[in-house]
């Protein structure tokens, strides 16, 4: 059974870094296109960046992009989102996610198999 868990959530002031890891255990971690998400209160979950199995492509929502990069490390079974320049409006749980079909970058969510707990994000003015 695939386990996905995020850690490195917190509080942070405008303008400030946060990176996200995010870990799967149980399979094989190359087998899947990851990506992250992220939902604030009373919103829809939305794509914020997405990468392939290999790592090689990479794709952001236009408002990250810039700011945020993800990256993979195979060896280590791990996803990351180095976040920089944060905004107030960056605010909100942030999950993690696994594809087992695609071998690109997936934008929407009903596409993943497989999701994390969230970690929340929460940028001060």
């Amino acid at each position: 059974q695939v386990q996905l868990v995020e850690s490195g959530g917190g509080l942070v002031q405008a303008g400030g870094s946060l990176k996200l890891s995010c870990a799967l255990s149980g399979r094989t971690f190359s087998s899947y296109a990851m990506g992250w998400f992220r939902q604030a209160p009373g919103k829809e979950r939305e794509f914020v960046a997405g990468i392939s199995r290999r790592g090689g492509i990479t794709d952001y929502a236009d408002s990250v992009k810039g700011r945020f990069t993800i990256s993979r490390d195979n060896a280590k079974n791990s996803v990351y989102l180095q976040m920089n320049s944060l905004k107030p409006e960056d605010t909100a749980v942030y999950y993690c996610a696994a594809d087992a079909t695609n071998w690109g970058t997936v934008k929407t969510a009903n596409e993943y198999d497989y999701w994390g707990q969230g970690t929340q994000v929460t940028v001060s003015s």
